[in-house]
């Protein structure tokens, strides 16, 4: 049997060399058509393999756990461990090869577990038991650090010796398509005497991904590398929304708290760790060395390519405002979860791990328009000769990502939200 990451591989589903979702890829969702319950599927192609339907038929046989895919997460899935994961995607790897007759010539069977995913509505696809994000791109906190504390102290003392990060709101993470309501809240402009309530006026996107945590870690315990990585079932495209101006007034003592609450999107489909193997990579050199606990043996980047697109309400077509990559994060995200848990915090299947903004060296690299219109001093130019500084309402952002491989790719899809007035 094949490896299911073989460049090699060719399902007997038409997969085009452009589509995010070769057999190569495989990643996890949960969706519904019209008249049923939600259940949990894989991407291939431009099609979902129903695991429910499949499971059903017997062919797949994860006891003594039963009905794993006939729900509406993957949360029972991930809690059955890193070996089913495994088996279960080289299982289904096997099952949807270009010369495996078993579901390719069953005509009523691949009518029933075969489904077009444009017939669908594709839902949250795991039940987000917490969420924490991190803040660990270095050209990100320099560029933020910069514009509002100089040059000389544009770091923090603390960040070259841990990821940053804090506890966020699971209730507010949405899927890919729900539309985001501008947020209200306490406004203090530098000139302002007193405080004001009504819409946030600098609205900001963040382009991260988040780490989807598959096992849980017992209370008081810490983590090791390997240990961390273990858990980790997979990856998705995050975009965490932000009010500048709330955050401004508010972050004083505590940090961000409402002006990140609002909403956390995140795209449908979750994409394997194993997947993403292939594409594994060192990441920034540490200096200083970070800490024993924090120390990395294994490469735990990955070569990750991410695309912001912005369309205004008066566009035609979307205009692309950031193009960076997941490889710069100068903390892994194996080190946020061994930092996270390192102080004995309990770790959950289903907790959501935000990698923070994603931002490289270069200009077109800043992932937020915080740096790209730096702080609204650098407005961008759209066309029909419109101008951004911050989003508007009406305003459509998608991000997407993927890992190039040699004649096939492992996409993400797209996250996607448009912006509502906020009343």
């Amino acid at each position: 049997m094949s490896h299911p990451n073989d460049a090699k591989l060719r399902s007997f589903i038409d997969v085009a060399p452009t589509s995010d979702f070769p057999i190569q890829n495989l990643p996890y969702g949960v969706f519904s058509a019209r008249g049923s319950a939600p259940r949990v599927g894989v991407a291939i192609g431009d099609y979902i393999l129903d695991l429910a339907v499949l499971e059903g038929e017997g062919l797949i046989d994860l006891a003594p756990a039963h009905d794993v895919f006939a729900r509406s997460s993957i949360n029972a899935f991930m809690a059955l461990g890193p070996s089913v994961w495994s088996n279960t995607r080289a299982w289904i790897s096997e099952l949807l090869r270009h010369d495996n007759p078993h579901l390719r010539d069953n005509k009523s069977l691949r009518s029933r577990a075969l489904v077009p995913m444009g017939e669908v509505k594709l839902r949250l696809p795991f039940a987000v038991a917490g969420y924490t994000d991190f803040y660990s791109s270095k050209e990100h906190a320099t560029n933020v650090g910069v514009m509002f504390r100089g040059k000389d102290n544009a770091l923090q003392p603390n960040w070259l010796h841990m990821p940053i990060g804090y506890n966020g709101r699971a209730s507010t993470v949405v899927v890919s398509g729900t539309q985001v309501r501008r947020p209200r809240g306490q406004l203090k402009p530098p000139n302002a005497d007193s405080p004001s309530f009504g819409p946030c006026k600098r609205l900001d996107f963040e382009l991260e991904m988040g780490v989807v945590v598959g096992q849980p870690s017992a209370m008081g315990e810490m983590l090791s590398e390997a240990q961390a990585e273990a858990m980790i079932f997979g990856f998705v495209l995050l975009n965490d929304w932000s009010a500048r101006d709330i955050q401004q007034w508010e972050y004083v003592p505590l940090g961000p708290f409402q002006a990140k609450a609002f909403a956390t999107s995140i795209s449908p489909w979750v994409v394997t760790r194993e997947a993403l193997e292939p594409f594994r990579l060192h990441g920034p050199e540490q200096d200083p060395p970070p800490l024993p606990y924090l120390k990395q043996t294994r490469p735990n980047n990955f070569d990750l390519e991410l695309d912001v697109v912005l369309r205004t309400a008066d566009m035609n077509a979307a205009q692309s405002i950031c193009r960076t990559n997941f490889k710069y994060m100068y903390w892994s995200s194996v080190q946020q979860l061994v930092h996270h848990a390192s102080s004995g915090c309990a770790m959950n299947v289903g907790d959501l791990l935000g990698s923070g903004t994603i931002s490289g060296p270069d200009k077109h690299q800043r992932g937020s328009l915080l740096e790209i219109s730096w702080n609204g001093s650098e407005p961008i130019e759209l066309p029909r000769g419109a101008k951004r500084t911050f989003l508007e309402d009406g305003d459509q952002l998608v991000m997407r990502g993927w890992c190039q491989g040699d004649g096939y790719r492992i996409g993400f899809g797209e996250v996607e939200g448009t912006i509502l007035p906020g009343g």
